[in-house]
């Protein structure tokens, strides 16, 4: 696993979350709590998408490549604001109770 790509993956996830949150402010966690379910979410999010484009091995070039720089972009901020999604709505379903 690349270094470089996995930053890129938990500052996207961070950036992904905190976009998601303040476009669905019924899912937001503060600014805090976005960011650190979107760093989590980006980097799972990012880990599953690079497997799932590179085949399960490690792409050639690693992030220097540039497709695989905007994969890591893309997978960590849209598993940022997936598991943002997520947590916000079990945390309400938590409040109902």
């Amino acid at each position: 696993m690349n270094i470089i790509g996995l930053v890129i993956q938990l500052i996207s996830g961070a950036v992904g979350g905190n976009v998601a949150g303040a476009l669905m402010k019924n899912f937001s966690l503060g600014p805090l709590g976005n960011s650190i379910a979107g760093i989590v979410g980006g980097g799972i999010g990012g880990q599953i998408l690079s497997a799932l484009l590179s085949g399960g091995t490690a792409a050639a070039g690693g992030a220097a490549a540039g497709g695989s720089v905007i994969g890591s972009i893309a997978g960590g901020g849209i598993g940022g604001a997936v598991l943002l999604i997520i947590v916000g709505i079990v945390k309400g379903l938590m409040a109902k109770k």
